[in-house]
């Protein structure tokens, strides 16, 4: 039994359609479970993320390192770049300096909008 869902999606004959459609979570799940030979290379790709993950959970500058990795490849500036990390450090430590003032975020909101404790 798969979590998917049926939504009615816009087709190329700009018709819609019953689709059925499913979160990443469970899409990667019934990728797990596919026994073809074809899946293999993606279940190779998902297996190498997901050690590439575990080593940056273990040494985060490895995921500082692909961060910039990625914006090069997107071709971002090494100004921009650096503007780009000053700018989520700084962020960081405000949002540091809130939860130890008591400020908290709210679970509803998006991460900008804090709540203040009664």
């Amino acid at each position: 039994m798969t979590n998917c869902h049926r939504l009615k999606l816009t087709a190329g004959d700009g018709k819609q359609y019953l689709t059925d459609v499913a979160n990443i979570k469970t899409l990667l799940r019934i990728i797990q479970s596919v026994p073809s030979p074809k899946a293999e290379p993606i279940k190779l790709w998902l297996a190498k993320v997901a050690y590439e993950r575990l080593q940056e959970s273990v040494d985060p500058e490895l995921s500082l390192n692909r961060a910039r990795e990625n914006w090069q490849q997107h071709g971002r500036s090494e100004k921009r770049i650096q503007q780009r990390m000053t700018g989520q450090e700084t962020r960081n430590k405000l949002t540091d300096y809130w939860k130890e003032h008591g400020v908290e975020k709210s679970s509803e909101l998006r991460g900008q909008d804090l709540n203040l404790r009664p």
